[in-house]
């Protein structure tokens, strides 16, 4: 189990002293700051106070018992989880502690473990809840506009602080939907090129015949339609920087004209025999392996030594923690500020959905699934039961080892694109695959 940090603390009441001694004992070395109390009267006075994360306390104490002292928590101390504990099991009395606000209930005697486990529950549904509550309008703003409250994030914060600072090719990593295009334009407008343009440029999803007339121009007549002279992508980034999304999916010729424009800092445009010099910063952002490209010979070893002069990796959404409580609320309320309508609140089972769920397409996904539960929701409530089926706990069936690879393959891509609400593109994406193999994929499932 995970030790404590020093901000959870925890206040124990029992009017027995032994008890307290040995519920001391057993957490404090968890890294828990134990309080203790003998009466509801004296936890009272504590959590009055004193900031405590949670109160573990005993159900029948003398003068006024445990149950009164969970509604008192709860009424007063909205930041504050209660767990019960008691000699006097009871179906009734469980039910009660539960109605109540207790958010555990522990039978005497019970094992250290059994113990810690509980009170690890307890606050990891505390934590939950206050990940997901909204942030002062000044902890709202994003930093670079990237929202996150992880280590894993504050690296990545970091990182882009440093590469706005200089003016190096960069090259971002990622699995698609972690926010690839967000880090670039945060380094951009970080950077002393913030006042001139950002010219995103999505690789993949160009047609390998037009991609070099997008992005170095073309002259009239230099081709069938090319009806006048029209100025590229990098012309156009002039002065500022230029975004090249999913480079892993450019051709060897591509590759080639990338690699001259990065040694030469100059372009020729299509049917031009003139080449013209460029003032562009590049980033570069892939989903894919480009080591493992460059291996297979699939990109060229001196492009990619080019393009990852700097490197950022952003981490997929299943490895920030409770950042993602932290974006759904975000996402929930930039949607319902959108579509005129008080924001909802998530329940403790939507939120357990949210965070134990492992997002495949990553932040992308998630504003999907949170876009269509604010439009769907038709109370101000998200509960287990409104979030997609693919999420939600489910007994496996009959389906098990029996079926062939295809029947398995097949299934995921459904789930998937359900999830992505039918989108055919932010699938493929997610799946790792272009349209043409979806589309392939699903008529033969």
């Amino acid at each position: 189990m995970a030790r404590a940090t020093e901000k959870e603390r925890i206040l124990v009441v029992d009017d027995v002293p032994d008890t307290l001694e040995v519920i001391q004992r057993t957490l404090a070395p968890e890294g828990y700051r134990v309080l203790t109390a003998s009466s509801v009267e004296e936890a009272i006075k504590i959590v009055d106070q004193t900031a405590v994360d949670l109160v573990v306390t005993d159900l029948k104490m003398p003068k006024v018992g445990g149950l009164d002292l969970v509604r008192y928590v709860r009424e007063n101390c909205k930041d504050t989880e209660v767990m019960m504990i008691t000699g006097y099991g009871t179906i009734p009395g469980a039910v009660e502690a539960v109605k109540t606000g207790a958010q555990e209930y522990l039978l005497k005697p019970f094992t250290d473990q059994e113990l810690t486990g509980a009170v690890r529950r307890a606050l990891d549904k505390l934590h939950m809840r206050r990940a997901a509550r909204p942030r002062p309008a000044r902890a709202m703003q994003d930093s670079y506009g990237l929202l996150g409250e992880s280590e894993a994030m504050h690296q990545v914060l970091r990182a882009l602080a440093k590469a706005a600072s200089t003016s190096v090719t960069l090259l971002i990593s990622g699995e698609s939907g972690t926010g690839k295009e967000v880090a670039a334009r945060a380094i951009h407008y970080d950077s002393p090129r913030a006042s001139a343009p950002f010219v995103p440029v999505n690789c993949g999803g160009i047609p390998e015949g037009l991609l070099e007339s997008e992005l170095f121009g073309h002259v009239k007549g230099a081709f069938t339609g090319a009806t006048e002279t029209r100025a590229g992508f990098f012309q156009t980034a002039d002065g500022g920087t230029i975004f090249l999304d999913e480079i892993g999916d450019t051709s060897p010729s591509m590759q080639a004209k990338l690699l001259r424009v990065l040694e030469d800092k100059k372009i020729c445009m299509v049917g031009s025999s003139r080449s013209r010099e460029v003032d562009v910063r590049i980033l570069a952002a892939t989903n894919k392996d480009l080591p493992g490209l460059v291996k297979k010979g699939a990109f060229r070893e001196d492009l990619f030594y080019r393009l990852n002069v700097l490197t950022i990796s952003l981490p997929p959404l299943r490895e920030r923690g409770n950042d993602v409580l932290l974006l759904a609320r975000h996402f929930a309320n930039a949607i319902s500020l959108e579509l005129g309508k008080p924001p909802p609140h998530f329940s403790d089972g939507a939120l357990q959905v949210l965070k134990d769920y492992h997002w495949p397409g990553n932040v992308r996904e998630l504003q999907n699934v949170v876009h269509r539960l604010v439009v769907m929701s038709e109370s101000d409530t998200i509960d287990v039961t409104d979030m997609p089926s693919l999420m939600r706990f489910s007994v496996p069936l009959a389906a098990g080892l029996d079926r062939t690879l295809a029947q398995v393959e097949s299934e995921y891509i459904q789930n998937v694109l359900a999830s992505m609400g039918g989108n055919k593109t932010r699938a493929a994406e997610v799946l790792g695959i272009d349209r043409k193999t979806l589309r392939r994929k699903l008529q033969e499932g």
